[in-house]
């Protein structure tokens, strides 16, 4: 058996992979202020799902923003979310995936090899950070984002870069009277179009898939999908994709 540890920004992904490298079990929560903790706690949430011990696992890789406070292997993102994603699809060419705080696009070559890639993370812009904060001032989930948006024909300006002026200009949108509808396809229209610019420093070839916790947002999905003319991709799990390329990892590498 093998791990794949992914501590992320906002969210911890724990994916366990048996010597055939199928996917067995995984657990993810809110990462929280002490990401070494909380990984290890999935780590033992999972071993317990199929009723192993710690000494059944041949080896573990981690990966994700605190990667360097796990001990033992170590991959970049990057690397991870390609072997995921060329595992899951073999023909994939480019990968989009949007995190809590940053996002990214990934050109494949065969056999998941990195040909190239464009990172957004320094500002949480198109993030799902973003769409949390725009979830509060419309006082709606992040799920329900997406859901307000699809029922819209009508489209809300929001043209700012910056999250702070975007919640202003949310706020705007609806004293001014406009629905929350338009809002919300509004706030999915800007991440697509943020996401767009940064596809298009690597170009988008297509199979295009589509990873992270945004591609459960089905509103940013049909706006993606209309900004970029592609049809999106999405694991059945969009979330722990990275962790199981980590898992990959350690398998080949053990």
């Amino acid at each position: 058996m093998y791990l794949g540890v992914d501590i992320g920004s906002l969210t911890t992904k724990v994916v366990l992979i048996d010597r055939g490298k199928n996917l067995i079990a995984y657990s993810y929560s809110k990462t929280g202020p002490a990401g070494k903790e909380t990984a290890e706690r999935l780590i033992q949430e999972v071993l317990m799902k199929v009723n192993i011990s710690r000494d059944n696992i041949q080896g573990i890789v981690a990966t994700g923003y605190g990667r360097v406070l796990f001990s033992g292997k170590e991959f970049s993102e990057i690397t991870c979310q390609a072997r995921g994603i060329g595992h899951l699809y073999p023909e994939a060419k480019t990968i989009i995936d949007i995190g809590g705080q940053d996002s990214k696009v990934i050109s494949l070559g065969k056999n998941g090899k990195v040909l190239d890639f464009a990172m957004n993370d320094k500002c949480a812009a198109g993030t799902g950070r973003f769409l949390e904060v725009m979830g509060q001032a419309l006082e709606v989930s992040l799920e329900e984002i997406g859901q307000l948006a699809e029922k819209s024909q009508e489209v809300a300006k929001i043209s700012s870069v910056c999250t702070v002026f975007a919640e202003s200009e949310v706020i705007s949108n609806l004293s001014r009277g406009q629905s929350r509808e338009a809002v919300a396809r509004g706030i999915c229209e800007a991440v697509a179009a943020r996401t767009a610019i940064l596809a298009q420093k690597v170009g988008v070839v297509e199979p295009v898939v589509f990873t992270g916790g945004v591609a459960k947002n089905t509103g940013v999905v049909a706006a993606l999908e209309r900004k970029l003319g592609v049809k999106l991709l999405i694991p059945e799990d969009s979330t722990i994709t990275a962790a199981l390329g980590a898992a990959l990892l350690a398998a080949e590498n053990s």
